[in-house]
């Protein structure tokens, strides 16, 4: 992809995203991360040429090649696919967000791994508010509870939430998707105090705007900045 038309990419997604957000009569930011899972480290480094400072990937593997290549400081680095437990300790060394907290054994995992290392790591509490089996994520009725539990082990920082709506061209049950999770964040904010619930991780290529209009604060884009993955 040329540098330029990237570069166009980027700017026309912000340009929705602002409108989205005006549209909303929001005053909160909204953070675009670039989702270049299954595309080259070069990818990467374009992206950062383009002005994108924050990327996403899906599996620890590749999230590790692409840091040891392109470098653990020249974006914030968010994994935003399901993380498996014996692949804590990874993330924990090199992600900056955690998107995809969805149980309390994942929790203690990386918990575990956080006190060992020393640090505290930031993280979103999944939750399947679309009610889909092929999802990830806690359940509504579960969430809150979990989130309480979560949040009394050490070296773990409760960020806020993430979310998936249904690859579906019915608007209203993607709004209502992301409306849950608003709905379900709020709820966790008040009954759960050290839940800060400052973020909400909803949207990608096919339903950003309807997110950032539902309050998202990220949005997770990769198609629509660079095409279709690479395998």
């Amino acid at each position: 992809m040329e540098p330029e038309t990237l570069r166009a990419r980027v700017a026309e997604v912000r340009e929705r995203i602002e409108a989205a957000r005006a549209r909303a009569g929001r005053a909160d930011p909204v953070t675009l991360v670039a989702v270049t899972k299954t595309h080259p480290a070069e990818v990467v480094r374009a992206a950062i040429t383009a002005g994108i400072a924050d990327v996403g990937e899906n599996r620890v593997q590749e999230m590790d090649e692409k840091v040891a290549e392109v470098g653990r400081d020249a974006v914030r680095w968010h994994l935003i696919g399901h993380l498996q437990r014996n692949k804590a300790a990874r993330a924990v060394a090199i992600a900056d967000l955690v998107h995809s907290l969805d149980s309390v054994r994942l929790a203690q995992a990386l918990s575990g791994e956080a006190v060992k290392a020393g640090v505290t790591v930031p993280a979103l509490v999944q939750v399947n508010t679309s009610g889909e089996a092929s999802k990830f994520g806690l359940s509504p009725d579960e969430a809150i509870d979990a989130i309480g539990r979560m949040a009394e082990l050490p070296g773990l920082r409760l960020e806020g939430m993430m979310t998936m709506a249904p690859f579906t061209d019915d608007r209203a049950v993607i709004r209502r998707t992301f409306a849950g999770a608003r709905e379900l964040r709020d709820r966790a904010a008040q009954q759960v105090p050290a839940f800060k619930g400052r973020h909400l991780s909803m949207g990608m290529s096919n339903d950003f705007e309807a997110a950032v209009e539902e309050g998202s604060t990220l949005v997770r884009v990769g198609s629509t900045l660079f095409g279709e993955r690479g395998r």
